[in-house]
């Protein structure tokens, strides 16, 4: 028996050998590929990988040594370039999109299979707002470049499955199955003549092996090797017991419904397109903390400068209420003067506690979106953080560069080149559709190669029996005799055959292609829609650029104009020509004055990073590689520490 199993075992063994190879044609590589569990290396390893649960490496929530790098007693020495350093590497916002590629990747190897696509996620997080945005509860312009994108990421495309329509695309994944049986059967006889016996018994053992697979040209092709033992009491038969092992080949072809390469490989297409789009939701992602991050920046800049201004402006006021006071002790001032000049020192004391408390605010804000615990460290959470860089000076922005900055939106906005992409999905998708409305014509061929081996029937060969054996020399012997016949093809089957399925009304795949149409006409709308709002919108970055120009230029005027107003008036009211009150006042105007020249600057700043992020250039203004942003490591330098 063990004799005639090894032909057996040596099929499957070369089975398992030759089907790890044809599986893993569908791999593909990931940037941060699926890693198997232990115990999947070897020859063993290779065969059981498939089946073998894969793991994602878990989350790292440590932070780089760059904020280490940039602290020195107790304050963190922070450039415009360390910021954008420490956000490519430490933002979770950059870090949850980071997988979002590689979801494509694995729904391309889902495709590969033939399975249906679940969806990449494409929402943008914004940038948390500054705390002069907190406190007022207003918004700016400054988020995602994307008009559409929503404000979180965390649940897109979760788990969801898409429905496809059209024609089903087979499983291209191809399978080795198995099965085996073994049995005893009795069955009772009506007539002994022909069977010699009023029961007939049967003991049986069988097994089959197979392998199909299926083709993106809509063929299926399937190979089986069926073994059969029977052995039974019938002394009719002249062999006994028999092998009768076959081999057949059945192919499949559909030639209308579900045809051709454009049909079944249209979810890979759409996958492989929708890696692109992983990349440029991925990019979009970058773009858009970039911006927050400058954003939040050039804001703790503003708030220190104005924290100066409140500083000098306490110092102002506190100085003009001691010469008051001894004015007063001297009876050369009249009482009530000193009463206003500490009322300008409480009110200048309240505006610094107010600068004071924002700067601080502004602090935690930008310290959240650098680390990847936000100020979960003691340690960081009450680091302060000193900015190295100062608020930009207004450029020389022209209204006649709109035509330039329209045409760099378009070229490279990566919102409207995922609209373009999802168009070209859905025109794949079309095919499936327009082949459901053809009729299903299906051509099968089916050979097969039969045997027959065995001993002569010993059952009833009894002395005195009159049973004369008959049985072919031919079919006598044992499994390798059967062998033998069926690679010389002695008994072949043959056939071919159609099936043509007409449906009379296809109503469904009518509705099916119809709607897919006007889907594609909505986006080709849409994203008319989109360019046009992308001109508008540069358009009103431009203008804002230039408003907040004009704007801080007229702040520049106005503080030094107020600056020559009070020293005049400090001077007048030494000669007695002017009152404690005018000296107060335009003390107060020169404060309000040099804030809001402060004010007017970072306005511009942010107005600044708005254009660049509309027209999709903030990246390369800021030297940002998004190899770095993918590495989740900057290549930039790590500024000296200043004392």
């Amino acid at each position: 028996m063990m004799k005639r199993a090894q032909p057996i075992l040596a099929l499957v063994l070369s089975a398992l050998m030759s089907a790890p190879a044809g599986l893993a044609q569908q791999a593909v590589g990931l940037d941060k590929p699926l890693v198997p569990v232990a115990g999947g290396t070897g020859f063993i390893g290779s065969l059981s990988r498939p089946y073998r649960t894969p793991e994602v490496a878990p989350v790292n929530l440590s932070n780089s040594n760059r904020l280490e790098a940039l602290t020195k007693a107790g304050k963190i020495y922070l450039s415009l370039d360390d910021t954008i350093a420490i956000a490519l590497e430490n933002n979770l916002d950059i870090e949850l999109s980071r997988y979002t590629p590689q979801i494509a990747q694995v729904d391309l190897l889902r495709a590969q299979a033939g399975g249906l696509l679940r969806g990449v996620p494409t929402a943008v997080r914004q940038t948390a707002n500054s705390a002069l945005q907190v406190a007022t509860g207003g918004t700016t312009e400054r988020g995602s470049a994307n008009a559409t994108t929503s404000g979180t990421a965390d649940a897109s495309s979760g788990g969801t499955v898409i429905t496809q329509t059209g024609v089903a695309i087979p499983n291209l994944d191809p399978t080795l199955f198995f099965g085996g049986s073994m049995g005893h059967s009795s069955r009772p006889q009506a007539n002994t003549v022909t069977t010699g016996a009023t029961a007939l018994l049967f003991d049986s053992r069988s097994f089959q092996t197979g392998y199909q697979q299926s083709f993106l040209t809509g063929t299926t092709a399937s190979v089986g090797w069926n073994n059969s033992w029977v052995k039974s009491n019938n002394v009719r038969s002249d062999i006994n017991p028999s092998w009768s092992p076959n081999i057949n080949l059945q192919l499949t072809q559909r030639l209308l419904q579900g045809f051709g390469f454009a049909v079944n490989n249209r979810n890979i297409r759409v996958a492989r397109n929708n890696i692109r789009v992983s990349d440029l939701t991925f990019k979009q992602q970058v773009m858009t903390t970039v911006a927050g991050v400058v954003n939040l920046y050039w804001d703790l800049v503003s708030f220190n400068e104005d924290l100066k201004v409140k500083l000098k402006a306490v110092d102002v006021a506190q100085k003009f209420y001691e010469e008051n006071k001894i004015q007063v002790e001297v009876g050369t001032l009249a009482p009530i003067e000193i009463v206003r000049a500490e009322a300008r020192v409480a009110q200048a004391q309240q505006d610094l506690t107010n600068s004071e408390t924002s700067l601080m605010q502004q602090e935690t804000i930008l310290k959240n979106a650098l680390s990847r615990t936000g100020v979960a460290s003691p340690t960081l959470a009450e680091a302060r953080i000193v900015p190295t860089d100062t608020l930009t000076q207004p450029a020389n922005d022209q209204v006649d560069k709109l035509a330039e900055l329209v045409e760099t939106a378009l070229a490279s906005r990566p919102d409207l080149e995922q609209t373009k992409i999802g168009m070209d999905n859905t025109k794949i998708g079309i095919a499936g559709s327009r082949s459901q409305l053809r009729p299903s014509l299906d051509v099968n061929a089916n050979f097969q190669n039969n045997s027959l081996s065995g001993s002569v029937n010993e059952v009833g060969n009894t002395p005195g029996s009159t049973i004369i054996r008959n049985a072919d020399p031919y079919f006598i012997g044992g499994y390798g005799n059967a062998l033998s016949q069926l690679f010389r093809r002695n008994f072949p089957d043959y056939s071919v055959g159609f099936q043509l399925n007409i449906p009379i009304r296809n109503r469904t795949a009518q509705a099916d292609y119809i709607r897919d149409q006007i889907t594609l006409r909505q986006q080709q709308i849409a994203a008319q829609r989109q360019m046009n709002d992308i001109r508008v919108s540069v358009q009103n970055s431009l203008i804002a650029v230039i408003q907040a120009k004009a704007r801080y230029l007229s702040a520049l005027k106005e503080r030094t104009l107020q600056e020559r107003t009070l020293d005049a008036e400090n001077k007048k009211y030494a000669l007695g020509a002017s009152t404690a009150f005018q000296v107060v006042q335009t003390q107060r105007d020169m404060a309000q004055a040099q804030a809001g020249e402060v004010a007017a600057l970072a306005a511009y700043s942010r107005a600044r990073v708005q254009l660049d992020l509309t027209t999709a250039t903030i990246l390369s203004r800021y030297k940002v590689e998004i190899a770095d942003a993918k590495a989740g490591k900057s290549s930039r330098p790590v500024q000296p520490v200043r004392n």
